[in-house]
């Protein structure tokens, strides 16, 4: 009982390790990165399309992210989904292909970003932290239920918090490489 409710915090914390690191790839450093535009959704043949699933999105270099419609009528589709996404980059398209050039940050919008990554960081931890909780609680009802012994449940308690550092230390080194990208010039 004690190790499923071990495993199921364990598999609840990774997965919000997960979508820390998702949300990361959202932030717009000056670097030209895939996961800027791959979440987008493009209206394609009357229904919303992932971009991924309409066209090929590469970076041939560090600045520009290249993105390839299989079908050309979608190019200006393409462009309206990039534009309403708000991404603060103007679309370049010659007809066949779109690129979008990554301005350089200036120091002050590097800094908030660092900022709304810092915001990030601290949500994944206040997660982390509330499935400590509810595993806790699960391990002090199974007490309760007289299916575990005080010592039990005293060491289970103490396996869970050490899980909880060891993933809330994975956050701040994720945040940590996040945060030398973005104030890398």
């Amino acid at each position: 009982m004690l190790k499923e409710i071990h495993r199921q915090a364990q598999e609840k914390m990774k997965k919000a390790i997960e979508a820390l690191e998702r949300e990361f790839k959202t932030l717009r450093t000056s670097r030209a990165s895939v996961g800027l535009v791959d979440h987008l959704v493009v209206s394609a043949y009357g229904t919303d399309t992932p971009l991924k699933g309409v066209a090929t999105i590469t970076t041939p270099d560090a600045r520009t992210i290249q993105i390839q419609p299989w079908d050309r009528n979608l190019i200006g589709a393409v462009e309206k989904a990039i534009l309403a996404a708000n991404l603060g980059i103007t679309p370049n398209n010659d007809g066949r292909v779109i690129r979008l050039t990554m301005p350089i940050l200036t120091e002050e919008r590097r800094k908030e970003l660092v900022k709304v990554a810092h915001k990030m960081a601290e949500d994944a931890r206040v997660a982390i932290r509330n499935i400590r909780r509810h595993a806790n609680e699960e391990i002090k009802a199974t007490e309760k239920r007289h299916e575990i012994s005080e010592d039990d449940r005293e060491l289970a308690v103490k396996d869970i918090q050490k899980l909880t550092d060891d993933f809330i230390k994975q956050v701040d080194g994720v945040l940590a490489a996040k945060e030398k990208e973005i104030m890398e010039v």
